[in-house]
């Protein structure tokens, strides 16, 4: 009898083992990683979201044991890497590191192929990247007052570059022309590399960008720096004002950089890429590379970062709708 006892509690201790992990569950258990994890970048090769992603990624192939490969995935205004995101395998071996336009694209977009809420897990934050409104000096306009009266002077003539229509910097302009009063057309362009280009030329008036691919133009006088997007001014550029300081109350926008993961990947995994996250930002040349790029290091734990994108999406929706926005089809 004793005998039997002991085999039938080791039976069920067996049997609870088992039912307690389920395959996706053992291997986030089991030696992740033990190959190359691949990051989507929604947009092209130098831009904000790009720089940023390479800084981190390098830290992280150190601490994970593992190299983190980039592939860049521009277009649509991020959509098509996040779709090929939502698509991947839930096992930690397909990452996503986008910017806030990735709480965006549910407004301007009329169907998704995706969920933005169900079909990622946030990680986490990686950085504030306050944008910056750029404009060539030969436009001769040199602070936001100047802006602001050509624009009023010939309503509509005025435009201005975003990485793509309903990416983040589209709606930090929106924001601004709408707080403003003001109207202005959007050029969308791929991502921040072909913006920045076309407001050097002339071509394209200014540009709410991020700063990490301006910073360099605007010390070298080949850009004006006339405002930054963000609430607070920004630590690369402490003597431009926000654009609520120039006179434009109601303005601000919050641009970040995040790290998100396909929905279903085992919470170990998204814990442990946070942790890995955190060690990566903490590190000094993290941020020596960070500080060169005006970004702020940014983080919350991924139940926080989750709620802070729905809280974002329905914001978002409330911003393209006081903007007349139509979504694209």
């Amino acid at each position: 009898m004793k005998f039997t006892r002991r085999a039938t509690l080791a039976a069920l201790s067996a049997v609870s083992c088992l039912g307690a992990l389920s395959p996706l569950a053992a291997s986030a258990q089991a030696a992740w990683p033990t190959k190359p994890i691949r990051v989507i970048v929604p947009f092209a090769a130098g831009s904000t979201t790009d720089i940023m992603a390479r800084a981190i990624a390098d830290k992280m192939s150190v601490g994970l044991g593992q190299t983190l490969v980039i592939d860049n995935r521009g277009g649509a205004s991020g959509t098509i890497g996040q779709q090929a995101v939502a698509a991947a395998a839930p096992d930690g071996y397909t990452l996503m590191i986008h910017s806030s336009s990735h709480t965006v694209s549910p407004s301007t977009f009329s169907k998704l192929p995706f969920d933005t809420v169900a079909d990622f897990a946030g990680v986490t934050p990686i950085s504030a990247v306050p944008n910056v409104l750029v404009i060539s000096p030969s436009k001769n306009l040199r602070t936001l007052k100047d802006l602001l009266a050509a624009a009023r002077a010939r309503p509509g003539a005025l435009n201005y570059a975003s990485a793509g229509q309903g990416s983040a910097t589209h709606l930090n302009a929106e924001k601004f022309r709408v707080a403003a009063n003001i109207q202005a057309t959007n050029i969308p362009f791929k991502g921040s590399a072909e913006a920045v280009t076309e407001v050097l030329s002339g071509r394209v008036d200014y540009y709410f960008s991020p700063i990490a691919p301006v910073i360099g133009q605007i010390k070298e006088g080949q850009l004006l720096a006339l405002a930054v997007g963000s609430p607070r001014r920004a630590s690369a550029l402490p003597d431009v004002p926000t654009t609520a300081e120039a006179g434009v109350p109601g303005s601000e926008f919050n641009f970040w950089i995040g790290m998100m993961a396909p929905g279903k990947t085992p919470r170990a995994i998204v814990n442990r890429l946070h942790d890995e996250v955190v060690k990566a930002l903490a590190s000094p040349e993290v941020r020596e590379r960070f500080d060169k790029l005006g970004a702020d290091p940014w983080t919350m734990k991924p139940e926080q970062f989750d709620a802070y994108i729905k809280e974002e999406i329905a914001s978002n929706a409330r911003l393209v709708k006081a903007a007349g926005l139509q979504p694209t089809p």
